[in-house]
């Protein structure tokens, strides 16, 4: 990084410790992660000119999420961010407009990412993470805005919105009573 992109990370960092609580190593390497992804798919504004133009599928329900969130603008509620929450220091970022979209994956093997702020921001990307190009399949369903459609479940009645039903058996069900996760029942 350069001397512009070490103060672009510092400013970042700050904006991304202020929404977190903290800054953390997750905050450190959620900046790194959101700064990386957004130059590799061509977006300069994800807030303000780029703001519809950008989904994230973060891997962690952990600091780096909220360090993504901070510095895009995209939340769960907005439908431009998806929390898939595989255990995995990883996020994927996806320029709507273009298609182009990459996976950013932190490196086992990288530089010590307890490093302090300053050090952290001196270390190219390459080092810190794997840098993949993906193609991500989106459905309307998938996509920012209402509803595109809704079913019941045919077990506990609820709705279930945008193709996240599973036919089984003949059943149109939702996950959790297809997979027989009934936390909504009073426990026996």
């Amino acid at each position: 990084m350069d001397t512009t992109q070490s103060e672009t990370y510092a400013r970042l960092l700050e904006e991304a410790g202020r929404f977190h609580g903290d800054v953390c190593r997750g905050i450190r390497i959620g900046t790194r992660m959101t700064m990386a992804g957004l130059r590799e798919i061509g977006i300069a504004d994800p807030r303000g000119a780029d703001r519809k133009n950008l989904i994230v599928f973060v891997e962690i329900d952990r600091c780096a999420t909220d360090a993504i969130m901070a510095l895009t603008g995209c939340r769960p509620g907005k439908r431009t961010m998806k929390v898939l929450d595989y255990g995995k220091m990883a996020a994927t970022f996806v320029n709507l407009r273009t298609g182009v979209a990459v996976r950013v994956a932190a490196r086992e093997d990288g530089p010590d990412k307890d490093a302090d702020p300053a050090l952290l921001a001196t270390i190219p990307d390459e080092a810190l993470f794997r840098l993949t190009p993906v193609a991500v399949p989106l459905r309307p369903e998938d996509l920012p805005g209402r509803p595109v459609r809704a079913c019941l479940c045919a077990r506990c009645g609820e709705s279930v919105l945008d193709g996240r039903e599973i036919v089984s058996g003949g059943e149109t069900l939702c996950r959790p009573c297809f997979e027989r996760r009934c936390y909504y029942a009073s426990p026996a």
